[in-house]
């Protein structure tokens, strides 16, 4: 997760009043409910905390050289990700031609990223089978903050975690798929570069997106879902920030998803607009939140580790990570297979 704030834009958050169905009761009213739903279930469970720890001790392995952006470790950990959805028989939006979104230095440099290298985002992509043209982003940024001093900051849980957990949703959605109950619409898995030297990956993806962004759904954004912090020490529980800043549906939608899952505790103590941490403005779902799509960010909090060379793979509380990552699947089910998408009623 980006260090630094990045500047905030108003928000007017609407309260609806009266007796009339509101948004958010449609959202519950076209609830797939998961809970009973055997396609959904079987693929659920194809996210497994071991399979989660195994790519993981690969993405944030000492070979990576702590993915520093268009670092040779990261482009070793891309190509990782990029021979990960081959196996899986997940391809990459046709419109791209490939894998890669270059993300080139120039870009980086004007925004503040002065001698970064050209790197690349990594895109894998599954066709909705009804409503293809409708797309959900399921995105985490797998750049960390390389090697500083002759040691390696793995960033196992910033964000190895998220860029583990993406790849596993997409296997889970694959094995649907494969099962003859494919999401109705799309769902793209970004996995972005540059988020920590000022989340560039992300910009450059919504000031080029390969899908419209008037047909892009939701953002649903992992960064640091591993391990717990101070706060939480202990908990079963997870962070959940955005979710009803732009929609009234997605917080509803997510809710729903987790009560009938593994009941997480779902803490929104940095969706406050005036939390000092500005935690909504400083990771990647904020880009696409900027151009209206509704986003819920999952996060883990700061922890004693963020940032430093002690952020390893042997820290991580897999069975959480787990359940966490189910948790977002659930929701991009939902959201992919309700009759309509989710409306954007907040500004």
């Amino acid at each position: 997760m980006k260090r630094l704030f990045i500047p905030i834009f108003s928000i007017v958050m609407l309260v609806s009043c009266g007796t009339a169905k509101t948004p958010a009761d449609a959202a519950t009213d076209q609830s797939s409910n998961v809970k009973g739903d055997k396609a959904f279930l079987t693929a659920y469970k194809e996210i497994k905390a071991d399979d989660l720890k195994k790519n993981l001790y690969v993405i944030a392995s000492d070979e990576m050289g702590g993915r520093d952006t268009g670092s040779p470790g990261q482009k070793k950990a891309g190509e990782y990700m990029v021979n990960y959805y081959k196996s899986l028989g997940i391809s990459y939006p046709k419109a791209l031609g490939s894998y890669y979104q270059k993300v080139p230095a120039d870009y980086m440099k004007q925004r503040g990223g002065s001698n970064l290298p050209d790197s690349e985002n990594i895109l894998a992509f599954i066709e909705g089978s009804e409503k293809p043209e409708e797309i959900i982003v399921i995105s985490g940024h797998y750049d960390h903050v390389g090697t500083q001093k002759g040691v390696v900051y793995n960033g196992a849980d910033d964000d190895g975690s998220g860029t583990v957990a993406v790849m596993e949703i997409a296997k889970a959605f694959q094995s649907a798929k494969k099962a003859g109950k494919g999401p109705k619409r799309s769902i793209l898995f970004l996995h972005v570069t540059g988020e920590e030297h000022g989340l560039f990956g992300s910009e450059y993806y919504t000031d080029n997106p390969v899908f419209p962004l008037a047909n892009t759904v939701a953002d649903l954004n992992i960064d640091m879902i591993g391990r717990d912090d101070p706060q939480n020490r202990g908990k079963q529980y997870v962070y959940v920030i955005g979710s009803e800043m732009l929609s009234s549906q997605l917080k509803v939608i997510n809710e729903a998803a987790n009560k009938k899952t593994n009941n997480l505790e779902l803490n929104y103590s940095y969706d406050d607009p005036n939390d000092p941490q500005r935690l909504y403005y400083r990771s990647d779902h904020y880009n696409f939140a900027k151009n209206n799509v509704p986003v819920a960010f999952f996060f883990d909090g700061i922890h004693e580790d963020y940032h430093k060379p002690t952020d390893d793979v042997e820290k991580i509380d897999y069975k959480l990570l787990e359940k966490r990552t189910q948790l977002v699947f659930a929701t991009a089910w939902e959201l992919a297979n309700m009759p309509t998408r989710i409306v954007v009623d907040k500004k």
